[in-house]
């Protein structure tokens, strides 16, 4: 994701890159290790520490962030205190991160933005999904990710249920109850159905092959809907990220979903 974000950025006529941190590529040119011409932006190696060095030498407005749960919110930390936006597509933070996320970004009176996918497409299908939940409450999600994949469900499928919950609630509609005697014969084969998915089951896949899938399901009386989006390249998400790294600046506090700039 960070060298397709970077050859993003190099791509476009109003953004510049001024940094670039990793865990790999120390010294190593951004653009020739995204594989594009150079851009004169070694990539510094290392997160927190590293970052808050990097941006006391240059003038960010926005972070974008893509890394893992554990390095992420070093980063957020950082570019908060240095009055630098966040845009995040790391997926697997608490709501413990986002409460602090918010708070710090409202104290500094700057915008925060989180999309557990930057795809318009896989914005659409959780509107789409919205829509028929009020009529078809009975719902399940399947999600299909590449097998580096740490966090399961994604988090594209849980705010995808958490919208599909929330949907029913509010057109007072809910799903079938499961039947009595229910027979698991293997733990989790009915897949994840607790309060973080809005009681919405969601089944994750891990294979190679994929790169971000997902499905929903919906079933009545006598007839089934799918809805389904496939990002079959990275650049897919690139739009997206794009089009928060240019409205990220207008928010205040912090926003969850791209939903939310479209």
């Amino acid at each position: 994701m960070g060298r397709e974000v970077v050859r993003a950025i190099a791509g476009t006529e109003d953004c510049i890159l001024v940094g670039a941190t990793g865990g790999r590529g120390a010294g190593i040119d951004a653009g020739s290790a995204a594989g594009i011409s150079p851009l004169g932006v070694p990539i510094v190696s290392g997160f927190g520490n590293e970052l808050n060095e990097l941006l006391s030498t240059v003038e960010a407005d926005v972070l974008i962030e893509f890394s893992l749960p554990a390095a992420a919110m070093a980063n957020i930390r950082v570019a908060l205190a240095k009055g630098v936006c966040p845009v995040i597509g790391t997926t697997g933070l608490t709501g413990a991160d986002f409460a602090e996320i918010d708070r710090a970004a409202r104290e500094k009176g700057i915008g925060a933005l989180f999309a557990p996918n930057f795809a318009i497409g896989a914005v659409l299908l959780m509107q789409f999904a919205t829509q028929a939940a009020k009529y078809l409450p009975d719902a399940e999600i399947i999600e299909m990710h590449h097998e580096k994949k740490l966090d399961s469900p994604s988090g594209t499928a849980l705010l995808t249920a958490q919208m599909i919950a929330q949907a029913r609630r509010e057109a007072d509609v809910y799903p079938l109850s499961s039947p009595d005697g229910v027979i698991e014969k293997a733990a989790g084969a009915r897949g994840a159905c607790e309060e973080a998915t809005g009681d919405v089951r969601v089944h994750s896949i891990r294979l190679p092959g994929f790169v971000a899938s997902q499905e929903v399901i919906f079933g009545g009386v006598g007839q089934t809907l799918t809805l389904r989006h496939d990002s079959l390249d990275r650049s897919s998400f690139m739009p997206g990220v794009l089009l928060a790294v240019r409205k990220v600046r207008s928010l205040h506090g912090f926003v969850i979903g791209l939903e939310n700039l479209l």
